[in-house]
């Protein structure tokens, strides 16, 4: 398996008023000692925005960046994506980050409210996901991923078989974002494995996300609330997801992304340090 980190699971995170940040040398310290050695980018100004800078960044830390979570409003037919997201895709091909995991954002801050979207909204969706890709693979890269997520445009089981019905761009299976959703991650795997070309692992305390899904929690809260547990301590079944996927013949990254609202720094090998290892631990235990 190809497993990356992800500074989210240290809870850095590019929402305003998240929690407290921990300084990315601690962060990449840990990844380090984790024996990690590839990365998810993480929200803009953790890492250097330079791809020379950055490279020799990771590089000391034995390291090197995969991929990129990047939120961009595509449902909006008077705004044309492309324009945005040309210096990000010319940004990732020269530091040669293999994988753009976009998120169709509602143009809101956070993840805890979206408006609702209409039939010309989900046109421009669609059709900006094509264009994308298309401009991508034209320029030879990055690999776009559309990364189903909660308090964005694609969140619920119906706008994720929307998005495989209607435009060709792959997904990037969160598995906690998913049954958040709505949609048992399994279900993804069963039916459409040749559409999942990036996974973010994650597992979830079905608990708190029923409550997010009714209104009694915000997402931030149900976070802030640990509704993402260590690897095989929640309620996704994520020995299936990967051995699914195993024999389905993907050989993409894994990223170890557990998010986390952190109040203040942890102690030395306690917090994030911890469940990532739990969850590599896990991860390992299935080979």
């Amino acid at each position: 398996m190809k497993i990356a980190g992800a500074p989210i699971s240290w809870g850095v995170c590019e929402v305003p008023g998240w929690g407290h940040q921990l300084g990315r040398d601690r962060v990449l310290a840990e990844m380090r000692d984790l024996g990690l050695t590839a990365t998810e980018l993480g929200p803009d100004g953790f890492l250097p925005p330079d791809p020379e800078e950055r490279r020799a960044l990771l590089g000391g830390y034995g390291m090197r960046a995969v991929g990129g979570f990047v939120p961009v409003v595509l449902h909006d037919p008077a705004r044309d994506p492309l324009a945005g997201l040309r210096p990000r895709l010319e940004s990732f091909r020269e530091g040669g980050i293999e994988v753009m995991v976009l998120a169709a954002a509602t143009g809101l801050d956070g993840y805890d409210e979206r408006p609702v979207l209409g039939p010309a909204g989900w046109e421009a969706l669609l059709g900006a996901l094509d264009r994308v890709l298309k401009e991508a693979a034209d320029a030879g890269g990055p690999l776009i991923t559309l990364h189903p997520h909660v308090g964005t445009m694609v969140e619920t089981r119906e706008e994720v078989r929307r998005v495989l019905d209607g435009c060709a761009v792959p997904l990037c299976l969160d598995t906690g974002h998913l049954l958040i959703g709505g949609t048992d991650p399994l279900d993804v795997v069963r039916e459409a494995p040749e559409r999942v070309a990036h996974v973010h692992l994650k597992d979830v305390d079905a608990g708190l996300a029923g409550q997010v899904g009714d209104g009694r929690l915000t997402y931030t809260e149900a976070v802030a609330k640990g509704i993402y547990r260590p690897l095989g301590t929640g309620d996704v079944d994520v020995a299936a997801v990967v051995r699914g996927l195993g024999m389905a013949g993907y050989d993409g990254w894994y990223v170890m992304e557990q998010d986390v609202v952190l109040d203040r720094d942890p102690e030395p090998g306690e917090g994030p340090i911890r469940d990532v290892r739990a969850g590599m631990d896990f991860l390992e235990g299935l080979t």
